[in-house]
């Protein structure tokens, strides 16, 4: 009869223990503790993943536009000081739409583009470089409101002239600052501009070769 009793007990006892081990342990809540939510994409292996920024220039959005034609004025107009009075004659030239045979403008960069914006480059980069030589107030330069008054010999500048001079068009032009190597490299450029320009009595040309060169990087002509 105890015999019996005892393996009841131990029946009753190893029942019990498993019912404790089937059911699991309701968890305890904590406080700010939100319940998971699932991801509404669903699965995100799926989700094509950002474009590399090396493989665009640094730009993981949109591509760069070229500026169209009437931007192309604005934009000489306001970082060189003067209008390039040949561009409404060259318009149709450079992509602006004649709504006659066609009806949406030309924004892509080509040889065509290039070569009429250089030589819109060089008539108002010349022009307006001549015109700041001559200014003595410094107030109504354009290319050379950082130069001393009056605007002589520029070979003389300091370096730290020279980078002022370069930083200003830079910003003017391409709305960023040069900046480490690419300031050195065009500092470089200046001072040999600057030396050829001593050489032959034209002073301008020092400013205007550099006003060509911003001019016509794609940055002044991208957006």
């Amino acid at each position: 009869m105890r015999r019996l009793l005892l393996t009841a007990l131990l029946a009753l006892a190893t029942g019990c223990t498993q019912g404790s081990v089937d059911v699991p342990a309701k968890p305890v809540p904590l406080d700010a503790q939100l319940d998971p939510v699932p991801n509404p994409h669903g699965n995100t292996d799926q989700i094509d993943p950002l474009p590399d920024p090396e493989a665009q220039g640094g730009s993981v959005g949109r591509a760069p536009r070229r500026l169209t034609v009437a931007q192309l004025k604005e934009s000489i107009r306001v970082a060189v000081g003067m209008e390039w009075d040949e561009l409404e004659s060259r318009a149709q030239s450079l992509g602006r739409a004649d709504y006659a045979l066609i009806t949406s403008e030309n924004t892509e960069p080509n040889l065509v583009f290039a070569r009429f914006l250089d030589d819109g480059a060089r008539k108002v980069c010349i022009a307006q470089a001549q015109k700041d030589i001559a200014q003595a107030d410094v107030s109504l330069r354009t290319l050379g409101r950082t130069l001393p008054s009056p605007m002589s010999d520029l070979t003389k500048l300091t370096d730290a002239q020279v980078n002022e001079t370069l930083v200003y068009l830079s910003t003017r032009f391409w709305g960023a600052p040069l900046s480490g190597e690419e300031l050195t490299r065009y500092a470089t450029f200046f001072r040999k501009a600057a030396a050829r320009a001593e050489t032959l009595k034209k002073r301008d040309q020092a400013l205007a070769v550099v006003c060509i060169a911003m001019l016509t990087d794609s940055r002044f002509i991208t957006y």
